[in-house]
């Protein structure tokens, strides 16, 4: 072996599981928790907001407003104020990204919930349906793609966002592209990139294929 650095998949080799902290496998677990999080976190929260906003109409363009505003804020300023609060932890990256996940999946709940057909409505409240029951098996179904589209969205936004914490020593994969910069050295850019592109890859391929499960009908009038 020469004395010349090392190759990518030698540099690899080394560092995957180094047993401390910062290995290519701690980081990956890392971005791995802040990307799932903020999106689990942003449509449990949406949810109720985005059906709240259905139901009052009124409560929809405020709701909206607040959260475009947050929306357009930089995300590294958001986790400089946020340091104070919440020391340097994953929770200073997690919430200013559930914020953006808010931001895109009520709108996508309430445009989901509006596409549903009166006549479908109609139809359920005419066979007796309750209407938490009409919500579940009618309308949830229908509003899937869309607010399965905006998962979509906010899946990658965050998977790629993680690592602008990087910045403030909490950025999961993106601590990579930190220390090729204070140590120029091609490996760790290229390894953070490959690892970056392909979460975000294999979560938006997981909710195609949910969204192909929740809504067979779907795939049978496209076979028709």
């Amino acid at each position: 072996m020469g004395d010349g650095p090392p190759s990518l998949w030698e540099w690899i080799a080394r560092n995957w599981d180094t047993g401390r902290v910062g290995s290519i496998r701690d980081l990956l677990g890392d971005h791995l928790l802040m990307s799932l999080v903020p999106i689990v976190l942003g449509l449990a929260l949406a949810l109720p907001l985005g059906l709240a906003s259905v139901r009052w109409r009124w409560l929809y363009q405020p709701t909206a407003g607040i959260f475009n505003v947050i929306y357009a804020l930089p995300s590294l300023p958001l986790f400089m104020l946020l340091i104070s609060v919440t020391g340097l932890s994953p929770i200073t990256v997690i919430v200013p990204l559930t914020f953006y996940a808010m931001a895109v999946l009520i709108p996508a709940v309430v445009d989901g919930i509006g596409s549903v057909p009166p006549h479908v409505r109609q139809s359920a409240v005419a066979m007796g349906f309750t209407p938490l029951r009409r919500l579940v098996q009618v309308e949830l179904p229908i509003a899937a793609p869309v607010v399965i589209a905006g998962l979509r969205v906010v899946a990658v936004s965050s998977i790629s966002l993680v690592s602008v914490g990087a910045l403030i020593g909490e950025g999961g994969l993106g601590m990579l592209f930190t220390r090729a910069y204070q140590n120029p050295f091609l490996p760790p850019v290229v390894v953070g990139i490959v690892l970056i592109v392909a979460l975000a890859l294999i979560a938006d391929g997981l909710l195609l294929l949910a969204q192909r499960l929740l809504t067979p009908w779907v795939r049978a009038r496209g076979a028709s």
